[in-house]
């Protein structure tokens, strides 16, 4: 007697060719490029551009592309596998998937809900959502959202030590189960989509949520900022700017004058380019939770962070959106993997499908970040594009350890991969 075969991927595809009966189909694309294209209609050339972007040529974004077109996939037959497991242990705790959303900064770019409406739907789908230091939307605010759902929050350690204090405490406070140092945004890369347009949302007042409701951080707003370092020219695109502005500053109780030293503060603060490995040692007496390093591509650099007793790090360019001509994040993982030791792994930077994500766990990770992809639903159809988007990813994922012949994910290896 056999076993009717189940699973996220056979739910999934019932589910949309079911509701195709009725003529309705999917919220989102299910194609990663008819889902980007999807997201552009739906954004202003600025948004966009904002979340599509990357560094110089983007020659990194597509170095990410091209490193799992290169890795290829060896299916088994006949292994007499039903159901798929696909849950994994990530310092020390048990999550259905290897899949955590990414931290996306300005969120609102892509939806006025912005990060409130993802948290709504991480938690509704089981999988970790990682909080943005650049959020649109007040870490608090999410939690709440979550309820016991797990989240991390991703830190940018600002100049400012006593605000990166606070910003931990309140991670701390909001459930946070780690905290992800991010290391290669110590300044913004070249971007020209971003210059081309002269848009930067930060000094919109945009993406400062986690700062605007931070109390260190509104306590410096009283008396002389930072000021820029050219004046922009008073036109009515200024007027505007700072009407936006002065909105953005509502919420908070602050006033236009307050926003535009937030602004300046933000600017002048918001990252130290001079941090060092000795700093961990104090962000480690800061902090009760398991430290993440975010943006490791060397293996040197991942001896070291194991030297220093991280107790994880991620394999990441940041999208490519920092570094123009960066190694693909996949082709640096398994250097990564060799030289981090019994230290997890972690993986982000062009995953698109589930199959990518088989990819990147066969060669080491232990969990994979998707970031693009869930924005780019959120622009198309607010949380119900993000929950399709985890849902279509994780779907692909579970079929395609079918189709291999793989029952776990913990069972993932080399095996499974084609001879380079």
């Amino acid at each position: 007697m056999t076993s009717e075969p189940v699973g996220r991927g056979r739910q999934r595809q019932t589910q949309v060719y079911v509701r195709g009966l009725g003529g309705e189909k999917p919220a989102v694309p299910v194609a990663p490029e008819r889902l980007q294209e999807a997201a552009r209609v739906h954004l202003k050339a600025p948004d966009f551009a904002y979340l599509a972007g990357g560094a110089g040529a983007e020659r990194t974004l597509r170095a990410n592309l091209a490193a799992f077109e290169r890795v290829q996939l060896l299916p088994r037959h006949l292994r007499g596998h039903t159901e798929r497991d696909l849950s994994v242990s990530v310092l020390g705790h048990t999550y259905a998937t290897p899949l955590l959303l990414a931290p996306l900064g300005v969120l609102e770019c892509a939806h006025p809900d912005a990060d409130r409406a993802v948290a709504r739907a991480a938690a509704t789908e089981g999988v970790p959502f990682i909080y943005s230091s650049q959020a649109s939307v007040p870490m608090e605010d999410c939690a709440a959202e979550m309820g016991e759902s797990p989240r991390w929050f991703q830190l940018y350690w600002s100049r400012d030590d006593d605000l990166t204090r606070s910003l931990l405490r309140r991670a701390e406070a909001c459930g946070a189960q780690a905290i992800v140092l991010t290391l290669d945004t110590t300044v913004l890369g070249w971007r020209p989509r971003d210059l081309d347009l002269g848009h930067l949302p930060f000094m919109r007042g945009r993406g400062l949520a986690q700062y605007l409701s931070d109390p260190v951080f509104r306590a410096h707003l009283h008396g002389p900022q930072p000021g820029p370092a050219t004046t922009p020219p008073r036109t009515p695109a200024l007027l505007r700017a700072g009407a936006e502005l002065a909105a953005r500053g509502r919420p908070y109780h602050l006033s236009l004058e307050q926003m535009r030293a937030a602004v300046a503060r933000f600017t002048a603060t918001y990252t130290r380019p001079d941090l060092t490995w000795d700093d961990l040692a104090r962000l480690r007496e800061w902090t009760r939770l398991p430290i993440v390093l975010k943006g490791i591509l060397h293996p040197d650099d991942a001896r070291e962070a194991a030297a220093r007793g991280v107790d994880a790090m991620i394999v990441s360019n940041h999208g490519g959106r920092q570094v123009d001509g960066a190694v693909g994040a996949l082709d640096a993982l398994p250097g990564v993997v060799a030289a981090a030791g019994d230290v997890p792994v972690l993986f982000d930077s062009g995953v698109r499908t589930g199959a990518d994500i088989v990819k990147a766990v066969a060669l080491g990770a232990r969990a994979v970040l998707l970031g693009r992809p869930y924005a780019y639903g959120l622009a198309i159809a607010g949380e119900e594009g993000v929950r399709e988007v985890i849902q279509n990813v994780l779907a692909d994922l579970d079929l395609t350890l079918a189709l291999i012949g793989v029952a776990a994910v913990r069972d993932l290896d080399r095996s499974v991969l084609a001879p380079a």
